[in-house]
């Protein structure tokens, strides 16, 4: 059973960073494609960034230059280094990982709550 587990969430004031952890319990890492979406009260589910196997990231227009994501495969580990926060930021982060081989598996954290607000 592959579990996610997040951290780093909180209140933050406006302009203020967060850096959120997702820890996952799986054997191949490394093959997977980590993710981040958020989600917001009446709002659908939407990605935020997601960095693959070798690397490669890719992010919401949104949170473009703001938003950096990273992995630490030694770790298992992936992070989403927020800066320069918005109240629009304001949601339920998720954590997201996809494995890139067949078996195409996709698992979800349980979220952490990111409320960006003076």
């Amino acid at each position: 059973q592959v579990r996610l587990v997040e951290s780093g969430g909180g209140l933050v004031q406006p302009g203020g960073s967060l850096r959120l952890s997702c820890a996952a319990s799986v054997t191949d890492f490394n093959i997977y494609t980590m993710g981040w979406y958020r989600q917001a009260p009446g709002n659908q589910r939407e990605l935020v960034a997601f960095i693959t196997s070798g690397g490669s990231t890719s992010y919401a227009d949104s949170v473009k230059g703001r938003f950096t994501i990273s992995r630490d495969n030694a770790n298992n580990t992936v992070h989403l280094q927020m800066n320069s926060l918005t109240p629009e930021d304001t949601a339920v982060y998720y954590c997201n990982a996809l494995r890139e081989l067949i078996p195409r598996l996709r698992y979800w954290g349980q979220g952490t709550q990111v409320t960006v607000s003076s």
